[in-house]
């Protein structure tokens, strides 16, 4: 079973209460360090004008590029549900950063701190564990996320790949689908699906 994220561009106001909510709930210290991040794209020219926002996180991929980098195996994608975790005592801080440099999405984060340990989304493994949603699905006020098994997501909602500001990797599959924001005209999002762009 693979567990990953749905995120509805429609709906998303970028308001930031997911990023607010993750770092309260995970104790996350103000700082360049957030599990979540918003992306604003905008486009256009007066009065013609299209914004979309687009939250990007660990997408826990099929194929994460960041464990086979690992010098230490910190990194590791659990068998029972597909959530990829660090181990931060394993971690060889700052001053390696392969992981980074091989995730596509920048979900591998550092803190301000001299030789600070890698940090990311976890998909709120401990809230799973009571039966409860990650804690930026349950805090969000347009219901624009949710969390579960990929394939539950796909049937509920959509199987998108791609989304404004978003590109999907075949090579090693994010675990994301989306309900796109197409612009004024409708013409982007169809582009994108028809013509994936090459990596």
């Amino acid at each position: 079973m693979q567990y990953g994220f749905y995120i509805d561009q429609t709906r998303c106001t970028g308001c930031f209460t997911c990023v607010v909510a993750c770092r309260d709930w995970h104790d996350v210290p103000a700082g360049p360090a957030s599990w979540i991040r918003i992306k604003t794209i905008e486009k256009g020219k007066y009065p013609d004008l299209f914004v979309a926002f687009l939250p990007i996180t660990c997408y826990h991929c099929l194929q994460p590029n960041c464990i086979p980098v690992c010098p230490t195996g910190a990194i590791i994608k659990r068998d029972e549900d597909g959530i990829v975790t660090i181990d931060r005592e394993l971690c060889l801080g700052a001053g390696c950063q392969l992981c980074l440099d091989a995730c596509p999405y920048d979900a591998p984060q550092f803190g301000p701190e001299e030789d600070a340990k890698m940090q990311k989304c976890d998909l709120c493994v401990d809230r799973w564990a009571e039966d409860k949603k990650p804690v930026c699905v349950d805090g969000c006020p347009m219901w624009a996320l949710d969390a579960g098994p990929l394939d539950e997501l796909r049937a509920k909602y959509s199987d998108a790949k791609f989304a404004e500001g978003f590109v999907y990797s075949e090579d090693i599959a994010p675990s994301v689908t989306f309900k796109p924001k197409q612009d004024v005209k409708g013409l982007v999002t169809q582009k994108i699906l028809i013509t994936p762009p090459a990596l």
